[in-house]
């Protein structure tokens, strides 16, 4: 066995893309996906055998991805059904090892905690709204809560200024997740988010915080029905890439 480095890369800042109701066979190969078929997955490391806990709808896989379980939780419903005292989950524990974190949320504007689901925004999609001690038990001015859930537009400057925490979480809203919603610009979800895909990816892959140990890992909840793999895309400096 070869011996450890002895200065091995160390991966410093996280950026976390989730997307919306696709199996990877719909993505993979999809006419509707040319920046991912065409641009990203020709550098990135990629799975084709991922998928999510089994349940569905949206909020209990957003919950997973979180806190590690659903929480018993089925449904799509808002903070005020059901928001959780438990403080056994990511954030909390980043926050306590004095790791930043930030979640970046398309739709809402910054002024209150978002922990009611409003227009494109939806609450079901941002997973640390529900948890008491993000946003000082459900509480729609908590500080603690408008600090750390900023709207997506703020992402733009905090990497250009390199003020981005080490662990980010990036959410599209309805109109972009590709899981398809009434009166949306784009009918066609896939290619409306693999619009928004190349619009985001490419400002995070030209900042300082993803050239100097970034990674980004773009995914999607759950595929649309069934539980079928679906897609975990890294794209990395320190990943293995090039289609891999």
């Amino acid at each position: 066995m070869q011996p450890l480095s002895a200065a091995p890369r160390a991966l410093k800042t996280v950026f976390v893309v989730v997307m919306e109701n696709r199996s990877w066979s719909e993505i993979q190969g999809s006419r509707s996906a040319p920046f991912i078929n065409q641009t990203l997955l020709p550098q990135a490391s990629f799975a084709t055998r991922y998928s999510n806990a089994g349940i569905h709808p949206s909020e209990p896989n957003y919950l997973w991805l979180e806190g590690g379980t659903n929480y018993g939780i089925l449904d799509d419903g808002d903070p005020g059904q059901h928001h959780l005292a438990n403080k056994d989950h990511l954030v909390s524990l980043l926050t306590q090892a004095g790791i930043s974190w930030k979640a970046y949320q398309q739709g809402v504007d910054g002024s209150q905690c978002p922990v009611e689901s409003r227009e494109l925004y939806a609450a079901k999609h941002d997973p640390f709204v529900f948890f008491d001690d993000v946003t000082d038990g459900n509480d729609p001015r908590s500080a603690n809560c408008i600090a750390h859930v900023r709207p997506l537009q703020e992402l733009t400057a905090d990497l250009q200024s390199g003020s981005v925490a080490r662990y980010n979480f990036v959410t599209p809203d309805l109109c972009n997740d590709m899981h398809g919603f009434t009166g949306c610009p784009i009918a066609d979800g896939i290619a409306a988010g693999d619009a928004w895909l190349a619009e985001w990816v490419p400002r995070i892959m030209q900042s300082q915080a993803w050239a100097d140990g970034g990674a980004i890992f773009v995914t999607w909840d759950e595929a649309d029905g069934n539980d079928q793999p679906i897609g975990l895309i890294v794209l990395s400096p320190l990943a293995k890439g090039a289609g891999y």
